[in-house]
Parts: structure tokens; C-alpha cells; sequence
């Protein structure tokens, strides 16, 4: 019977079938971060059990840790005490923490990959919603909350209603200046945020087989802005070279058969989807959102759309109120008070390469304060290896230290009220950056190329551009 890679990592991982349709799935990692831990760890010892299997879990800090001076004393009172909490939880039960000053701290989604941690075919969670970026690598990977953290500390198993299945093909060339971040956000403005509700999406395509895989976790981890449970990708070649000797990376044989049974991950030729959608490379620009969810995002060469082009008006107005913004507008030369290049969805060395490679030998505009976080200290060691550091620091760029920073308001990193910011994070809720503030997604490069300019412009018109003598 053909099977969607969905199916296949899903029917292996089967302990149980129970009555009215659940299925008891087995969890082959389990990453753990400061804020959705702390209950669980109090459940565990409620209870009086241990954990199933500690080994099979990892922990890192990364939402409330501050991004400057992290060798020092955290000053927020709830940050270090969430920290200084998970410390002592891993401490007691014995788990591997990946915590401030170790050499592999950061963000949960970036290290899992950079590790050799995150291997085709396998169930991971953690108790953060864009845990889909894993599945860019072949996995079943998807956020859960505090109760099935505890869930899967006492048992190494959930009880899951399976997911529908659906395939987004993206077929063709993308646009030179245009990214995997403009490439799902074009998807979720297409299919909205409820679009993907109560699937599992395959992405497909010739367009996504030419992505590097720091790529593919770009569009995996956007994933759940659409509503699904998850996002992945089947593993090829590119996959496969990327895991290689990885800390944790199978060695010597165990490589071999490793690499034999993830090359039996995909999607068979007859298997069914539930759903289906197609697109076209070629017809994505660069991307940016106007309103207050990752949906409403448009090219950034259109206009903000009216109430008469969209099904909820009310919504509409509701966001470009909050943002300050009209109807039929366009957002080309309006002015940009921060540029924020982080989170889960564009942090790794790639992301930072891209930024450097356009600022070399520029400056950013007055009227911006540019921020750069690092995903993980690996990501930073690397960029300062390649000078990258440098690059950004004299264009007048901040390089931080390691940590979820200003994707969301929950530690120092916060933007004003009432100002804007255009970011490479994956949401632009209503105060997710801090009380009041603005937030307008885009690519790396779009957010490099309006930190330099002061307002946003299409980045397709900076390519190749040359710097001033």
C-alpha cells in the first residue's frame, strides 16, 4: 500500500491503538526549554516517578535569557528565576542542559539540527509551537503543552489524534532576492492562518529540493503559522550531507544504515493527501507583512489590500489601526525604526552570511536600530570566524549573544511601543514584541537592505549592487 512520509514515520512510531480513533505514539526526543518546563518537572515529583527516559531528552536556555553581558548575573527577577529553575531541574533528575556559558547554549530549534541531535525519521516535541522546524528533516516534529511535557517525561509517549495529511508543491525558480522566508509567507497569504488546521504538510517541489537546509527549516518552522500541526520534508542528499559529522551524527557503519533506511523516507509515488495545493516559484517577490498575524502578508511591491478585497473587514481594520496603516497603502519608502535579525526562523550562519555579504562596506540608516542574535553560540563562534562580526559591526549592525531575543517580549530585547520593526521572526501578533510595537516580517536580505536604506524598498533592486568608492 502506498504511504506519504507522514504515514511512514507516523505507523512506525505506533505503540497502541486505543478506542474513538487515538493512537499512543512513542517520542524519540524531547527538547525542553526554561518556560514550559517548570510544571512539568513539579508533576514528575508530585507524582513521585522519575523520568522515563532522561537520556532521551534535552535542555536548553533560550527564551529569558538576556542577549547582552550573559556571563553576568541575569537581572530580571522572573528571567533568572525561570533560568536558575530549569538549572536546578536538570540537576535533580540528571538531564544534559545546554545552559548560559556552555558552548552549545541556544535556541532549542537551532541546536537540536547543528548537533547532529535532529535525525530523519523520528517523533521530537518540545513545549514551543515552532518544534516543526525539525521537520525539515524528514521528522514528525510539533509543539505540545505543559501537560504532555509531563505526558512524555513519565512515559516517552503521547495519545495523539492523527493528523490529515496534505502536500504544498512548489514547483520552478525563485526570483533572485527572494528567500524560503518570502517562499512561506507567500503560502500562509494564500492559504491563511487556519489553512493548514488539523493537518500534517509535505512540502514538495523542485523549488524546495533546491533549498539548503538551513532553508527548509526556515519553511518548516512557519509551519504552524498556517494552523498546522506540523510541516516536513523528505530527506535527500542535501539532508544527508548536512547531518554528516555532526556531534551527534551515526559514525562508521551505523552511518551506513542510518543513511539507507532515511533514504526509504518519502512520499510513494501513488500515495494519497487528504489535501492538496500547487504554486509557482516564479510568482513570489519579496514578502512582508501589514497587519498583525503571518498571513497578512503581501509582495512587497503590492499594496495593502482594502475591505473590499478581504473577507473580514473588521479584522482588517482592527490590524491597520493597531499598525498604523491604511487601506490600499503602499508600505514602499515608509520609514522603519528597527531592524531584528533572529529567532528560530532566521538565525543560523546562513541567515548572518547573507546580511554581511550586502552590508560589506555600508552603513545602516540613522533612523534604525539594527539588532543581530545569533541562534546559538556555535552560530556566533562561526560568524566571528568568517569576520562576519566585523562586517556588521562596522555597517553599524549589534551582534548579541545567543537567545530568543526580540521575537517575543519575554526578556530585555523588547521594542517600543508604537515603533516599527521590520524582523526575520515568525509572528507579528499584537504585542509580541513588546506592549505597542509594530512588526513587519520579512526575509534576511529584505531586512538587511531596509536597515541600510531607513524605509522599505525592494530588495531585487540591491542585487549586485556596487558600494561607493
Amino acid at each position: 500500500m502506498a504511504k506519504t512520509l507522514f504515514e511512514k514515520v507516523w505507523d512506525r512510531h505506533v505503540v497502541s491503538k486505543v478506542d474513538g480513533g487515538q493512537e499512543i505514539i512513542y517520542i524519540d526526543r524531547h527538547f525542553i526549554h526554561e518556560v514550559t518546563s517548570p510544571q512539568a518537572f513539579d508533576g514528575i515529583r508530585n507524582r513521585g516517578i522519575g523520568l522515563f527516559r532522561k537520556d532521551r531528552i534535552v535542555a536548553t536556555a533560550d527564551h529569558n535569557v538576556p542577549t547582552k553581558d550573559q556571563h553576568l548575573p541575569i537581572r530580571d527577577f522572573l528571567s533568572k528565576h525561570q533560568v536558575d529553575t530549569l538549572t536546578k531541574n536538570c540537576e535533580d533528575f540528571g538531564i544534559d542542559l545546554y545552559g548560559l556559558g556552555h558552548p552549545y547554549q541556544g535556541i532549542v530549534h537551532v541546536i537540536g539540527p547543528e548537533l547532529g541531535i535532529t535525525k530523519p525519521g523520528m517523533t521530537i516535541v518540545c513545549g514551543d509551537s515552532h518544534t516543526s522546524t525539525h521537520g525539515a528533516f524528514g521528522t514528525i516534529a510539533f509543539g505540545i503543552g505543559t501537560s504532555q511535557v509531563e505526558q512524555v517525561m513519565a512515559t516517552q509517549c503521547l495519545l495523539l489524534q492523527r493528523p490529515k495529511t496534505m502536500r504544498i508543491t512548489i514547483d520552478g525558480k525563485l526570483q533572485d532576492g527572494v528567500f524560503s522566508k518570502d517562499l512561506i509567507l507567500y503560502i500562509i497569504s494564500k492559504l491563511g492562518t487556519a489553512g493548514g488546521t488539523g493537518y500534517f504538510v509535505e512540502y514538495a517541489g523542485s523549488a524546495i529540493r533546491s533549498l539548503s537546509m538551513e532553508a527548509r527549516m526556515t519553511i518548516c518552522n512557519m509551519s504552524i503559522e498556517m494552523g498546522a500541526r506540523g510541516g516536513m520534508i523528505a530527506p535527500d542528499e542535501t539532508t544527508f550531507e548536512y547531518i554528516k559529522d555532526r556531534k551527534y551524527a551515526p559514525k562508521g557503519e551505523e552511518w551506513t544504515k542510518a543513511v539507507e533506511y532515511w533514504s526509504s523516507l518519502y512520499s510513494d509515488e501513488n500515495a494519497t493527501f487528504d489535501a492538496e495545493f500547487e504554486f509557482d516559484a516564479a510568482d513570489i517577490e519579496p514578502m512582508i507583512t501589514y497587519g498583525t498575524n503571518p498571513g497578512m502578508g503581501i509582495g512587497v511591491t503590492q499594496r495593502v489590500p482594502t475591505s473590499a478585497e478581504v473577507d473580514s473587514p473588521d479584522s482588517l481594520k482592527k490590524s491597520l489601526d493597531y499598525m498604523g496603516l491604511d487601506e490600499g497603502e503602499s508600505l514602499i519608502g515608509k520609514p522603519i525604526d528597527h531592524v531584528f535579525i533572529g529567532s528560530c526562523t532566521n538565525s543560523r550562519i546562513e541567515d548572518l552570511r547573507i546580511v554581511a555579504e550586502f552590508v560589506k562596506g555600508k552603513k545602516k540608516a540613522e533612523n534604525v536600530t539594527a539588532m543581530i542574535v545569533p541562534g546559538s553560540k556555535q552560530v556566533e563562534e562561526q560568524a566571528r570566524k568568517e569576520g562576519l562580526h566585523d562586517v556588521l559591526s562596522e555597517a553599524g549592525f549589534e551582534l548579541r549573544e545567543p537567545g530568543c531575543s526580540a521575537c517575543l517580549g519575554m526578556n530585555d530585547d523588547k521594542i517600543p511601543k508604537g515603533e516599527y520593526c521590520v524582523s526575520t521572526s515568525n509572528r507579528n501578533f499584537e504585542g509580541r514584541q513588546g506592549p505597542g510595537a509594530r512588526t513587519m516580517l520579512v526575509s534576511p536580505l529584505t531586512a538587511a537592505v531596509i536597515a541600510v536604506e531607513g524605509k522599505i524598498v525592494d530588495a531585487r533592486n540591491y542585487i549586485g549592487e556596487e558600494v561607493p568608492a
